[in-house]
């Protein structure tokens, strides 16, 4: 992943199914490294969520592209921006609880009572 788009000096527009496929990938490995059992997937979950509170800055060279003006790179992403699906709109959601509902595509229903925090404060600005 990278390597390709900077040796060859292009952009990757990566879609919402093809970053998907990514926390797919993280769930597998989390759950390889903490088990499948209540306390693995919860594990799991504590640290896609945690990772999903960062991620929700990126937004897609796409996008980038028709944004009036354009952002610069230390600019935080509008407030209310809307992507190319329903899913890419999820995860640009700056919400805890829309982290949540992608975590429960992935690991099932959270147990009732959970909530979520980021230890950061990167989505603050």
């Amino acid at each position: 992943l990278g390597e390709p788009e900077i040796k060859e000096k292009r952009d990757w527009d990566i879609s919402s199914s093809e970053r998907l496929d990514l926390l797919k990938d993280f769930v597998k490995f989390g759950l390889e490294h903490w088990g499948s059992d209540q306390q693995g997937v919860n594990y799991t979950r504590r640290f896609l969520l945690e990772w999903l509170s960062f991620l929700f800055r990126y937004v897609p060279v796409g996008m980038l592209e028709v944004l009036e003006p354009a952002p610069q790179m230390n600019q935080r992403p509008p407030r209310n921006m809307c992507g190319r699906n329903d899913l890419e709109t999820l995860m640009l959601s700056r919400k805890c609880s829309d982290w949540i509902k992608i975590s429960e595509m992935l690991l099932g229903k959270v147990p009732d009572g959970f909530e979520f925090s980021p230890k950061h404060k990167a989505n603050a600005y």
